[in-house]
């Protein structure tokens, strides 16, 4: 049974402008996270873009937004054959908890200027 679905498109400009404030993105971001999305040279910012898109994303899912939920506490990673899949951790643990979900799905697109995720909870 579906719980909740959300949709979240953000602009790669906020990434690139969040990149030249000292601490933000380790702010909004898992150190596991930042340091893969980094990783990736040319495609951080539609990387970063992206997987902040997820984080809103299950806000929007959980049908609460991300009220009391610490931003770093959802990390987006890659299977070694690329599928995105979100970890959550102490906050939004519980916020998913709470939601009666066992079971999250993501799927994230990006072209150029934007990028979007899609979270589909599911218990």
């Amino acid at each position: 049974m579906i719980i909740g679905i959300g949709v979240d498109v953000v602009h790669v400009d906020r990434l690139i402008r969040w990149r030249t404030i000292p601490g933000l993105l380790e702010r909004y971001f898992h150190p596991e996270e930042l340091r893969a999305a980094l990783a990736k040279k040319g495609g951080a910012d539609l990387s970063l873009a992206a997987r902040f898109a997820a984080k809103e994303a299950f806000g929007k899912a959980l049908g609460t937004g991300l009220a009391g939920i610490v931003l770093k506490d959802i990390m987006v990673e890659n299977h070694h054959n690329g599928r995105p899949e979100i970890r959550v951790f102490n906050t939004a643990l519980k916020a998913l908890n709470a939601s009666g979900a066992t079971k999250l799905h993501i799927s994230l697109t990006h072209e150029r200027d934007n990028a979007i995720a899609m979270v589909v909870l599911e218990a």
